[in-house]
């Protein structure tokens, strides 16, 4: 994993694609990187994407696909040649999944970066049990990072709390890291959470904040402060 520091992705998560123009109006670039959905993905598709690509942002569109090898990779291919920074797929999705939308990205020549998602952040205890009876989280997480990176991805996303069981595992990859809060304990809908600095200080490469910047009345200093954060916590 490139030595480099934490940098900071908002994640666009508004209602409709005018809330989102308006906000970013507001950012003023006050951070290079922007996560898309997938509400404004589906309600903008891949016209309001390139717009906002088109405003100087780095986009990394989160849509976690998910389906048969032959089917990642053909929706791959399109995706590879919009002009994205990033784009998610999921892990459990298997090696042969993963490799094929390599493989794609790398047949169209686009140098978009493929993320694969770990474990979601608001998936813990029962939650996660309930869907995988008798699979220990933990052995979950270091397979999927481990197959993600002989897969040839260039990154994996997880929980704050899985930067130090994955120390020293799938080095190579970068790490994205969600459930970012500026207090330790949220009540809200992901339940794997850490601070900024915690996320920095772990290991993350970027970090993805959303409400504390979204909710902001001054959103520029929001996220001016987190990028502080980030430096000093690098140093």
């Amino acid at each position: 994993m490139e030595e480099r520091q934490c940098g900071l992705i908002l994640a666009l998560d508004v209602q409709t694609p005018d809330a989102a123009r308006e906000f970013l109006d507001r950012l003023d670039k006050a951070t290079r990187y922007v996560k898309i959905g997938p509400r404004l993905y589906a309600m903008g598709g891949l016209p309001f994407v390139k717009e906002i690509i088109a405003r100087g942002y780095d986009v990394f569109l989160d849509l976690k696909l998910h389906d048969i090898p032959n089917t990642v990779a053909s929706a791959v291919e399109p995706l590879s040649e919009a002009g994205l920074w990033a784009l998610t797929i999921h892990t459990s999705g298997g090696y042969e999944m993963m490799a094929r939308s390599v493989a794609m990205r790398d047949k169209t020549g686009s140098k978009m970066k493929l993320f694969g998602i770990t474990v979601l952040t608001s998936l813990g205890g029962e939650l996660w049990s309930g869907v995988h009876p008798g699979c220990d989280m933990n052995g979950a997480l270091i397979g999927r990072a481990e197959t993600a990176e002989r897969a040839g991805l260039d990154g994996i996303v997880c929980s704050p709390l899985d930067l130090e069981l994955l120390q020293g595992r799938a080095k190579r990859l970068l790490r994205i890291v969600p459930g970012i809060r500026t207090k330790k304990v949220s009540t809200e809908d992901q339940t794997r959470v850490a601070t900024a600095a915690d996320a920095a200080k772990a290991g993350a490469s970027y970090i993805v904040v959303g409400r504390p910047i979204l909710e902001a009345a001054d959103p520029i200093a929001a996220a001016k402060d987190i990028l502080k954060t980030l430096e000093e916590a690098s140093r």
